[in-house]
C-alpha cells in the first residue's frame, strides 16, 4: 500500500487511493470513490461511492461525501460539513437516479458544521463560514456565512479577508498577493 489507512478503517473494493494518503479511525472509503495524492481522511469519515478527491484534500472528522462531490485539489473540508445530494429525499422513494452533483473548486475551504445543498457549486478559494447552509452557487473568492449563506466579502488565496482601494485592488497583507475586483468578480493578478 502507498497510503496509510488506520486498522478501523473500512476501505471497500475498486477505489482509488493515492500515494501518501492518510485515512484515520473509523472512516468508511466505498466502491468506485477516488482520493487523490496526500490527502487526509479524518476519522468517522465517509466518502460515498463515485465520490472523487482531487491532490492535498483535507477531510476533517465527521464529514459525509455522498455521491456527486467532486472536490478539486487543495480543498478542506472542516469537521462535520455534509453535503447533500438530493433536493427532496423521501425515506419511501428511492431517488438514487435523481443524485446530484456539487463540484467544490480547487483551493476553496468549508467550515464546520457547514451543508452545502447538492447542485451549487463552490468556486475556487472561496471560504464558507462555519455553520453556513449553502443553497446557491458560490463565486470565486467569495466568502460566505450565515444560514442561508450569503457573501460578507471576498478571501485571498492565501486564506485572508481582501479589502479593495478606490481602484478596485487589493492586496494580501501576508502573502503581497494582488487581486482585482472588476464587476463582483475577482481576477487574481500574482
Amino acid at each position: 500500500m502507498s497510503f496509510f489507512a488506520h486498522p478501523t478503517a473500512v476501505i471497500d473494493d475498486n477505489c482509488h487511493i493515492g500515494e501518501g494518503t492518510k485515512i484515520w479511525h473509523f472512516s468508511h472509503i466505498m466502491s468506485h470513490s477516488t482520493i487523490g495524492i496526500g490527502c487526509n481522511i479524518g476519522q468517522n469519515v465517509v466518502i460515498s461511492p463515485e465520490v472523487v478527491l482531487g491532490n492535498n484534500v483535507k477531510v476533517q472528522n465527521n464529514v459525509s461525501l455522498y455521491t456527486g462531490v467532486i472536490c478539486e485539489d487543495d480543498v478542506f473540508l472542516g469537521p462535520s460539513c455534509v453535503f447533500t445530494n438530493v433536493i427532496n429525499p423521501r425515506s419511501a422513494v428511492v431517488r438514487k437516479d435523481q443524485y446530484m452533483r456539487t463540484v467544490v473548486r480547487k483551493g476553496a475551504s468549508i467550515g464546520a458544521n457547514a451543508t452545502i445543498v447538492c447542485g451549487n457549486d463552490i468556486g475556487e478559494y472561496a471560504f464558507i463560514g462555519a455553520g453556513a447552509v449553502v443553497t446557491k452557487a458560490v463565486p470565486p473568492y467569495a466568502l460566505l456565512v450565515g444560514n442561508p449563506a450569503r457573501q460578507i466579502g471576498w478571501m485571498s488565496r492565501f486564506g485572508h479577508r481582501l479589502e479593495f482601494d478606490a481602484n478596485e485592488i487589493g492586496i494580501c497583507p501576508e502573502s503581497g498577493e494582488k487581486y482585482k475586483r472588476n464587476n463582483n468578480r475577482i481576477e487574481y493578478l500574482g
